[in-house]
């Protein structure tokens, strides 16, 4: 047992371990199977707290070694970015896998210091504090600026709808919801697209207005005298 697990042997450094070996590798037969026998290659594998790139390639190479071939047949890997060092070395863990999730409890917990299940912590424990929006602001620039996709699964969009806003604005590829709040996530990320497809349009013609300026040296509802 440990005294703090949630920061212990979990992830992929329970992959790597020698005691869980043989639990992992019937776990990759499993996925196997699923792909390559029956034939679901829409199914993806997730890496969860992953530490390190160098603890993501050697994850991979078990992955590879167990009929789940990154790339083959479109397998795509992806890691939870829920460490502050996947988002400080996202640059290192987009050389890796193929894309992001976001997972906003563990990322809450670590940036803020807070044990999400610690009672004594819970009126701490918040997605909306500025660093953590930060660290998913630079997670998800992070992930876009090296070409790979980016999601967000946790609780922060279904508990606080207006954070599915949030993350829109910043551009998020997907996000995750319970059930019950599907259906009012829809409405405020619905509302978010428009206005950001409306500032996109207020942007373009700002831009194409300053640069009939600065091809006739005046505004362009402006005649020369």
């Amino acid at each position: 047992d440990e005294e703090n697990p949630m920061i212990g042997l979990r992830g992929a450094a329970r992959y790597l371990s020698p005691a869980f070996q043989d639990a992992f590798e019937l776990e990759c037969e499993a996925l196997s199977h699923v792909r390559n026998e029956m034939g679901l290659r829409n199914v993806e594998l997730m890496v969860p707290f992953c530490r390190t790139p160098e603890e993501g390639k050697e994850v991979i190479q078990i992955l590879n070694a167990n009929g789940l071939e990154k790339g083959r047949d479109g397998l795509k890997v992806w890691v939870m970015c829920e460490l502050p060092s996947n988002v400080f070395a996202i640059d290192e863990f987009a050389k890796v896998f193929d894309g992001f999730s976001i997972g906003s409890n563990d990322l809450t917990q670590l940036v803020l210091g807070v044990d999400r299940d610690s009672g004594l912590l819970a009126d701490l424990f918040d997605e909306d504090n500025a660093a953590v929006k930060e660290a998913i602001s630079q997670a998800i620039k992070g992930a876009h600026r090296n070409g790979k996709e980016v999601g967000l699964c946790g609780q922060a969009p279904s508990d606080k709808p207006h954070f599915a806003g949030f993350l829109v604005d910043l551009g998020i590829d997907s996000i995750s919801l319970t059930p019950d709040s599907v259906m009012q996530a829809i409405e405020i990320v619905s509302e978010a697209e428009k206005k950001k497809s409306l500032n996109n349009e207020i942007k373009q013609v700002i831009s194409s207005e300053k640069a009939k300026q600065d091809e006739y040296g005046v505004a362009s509802t402006q005649l020369s005298a």
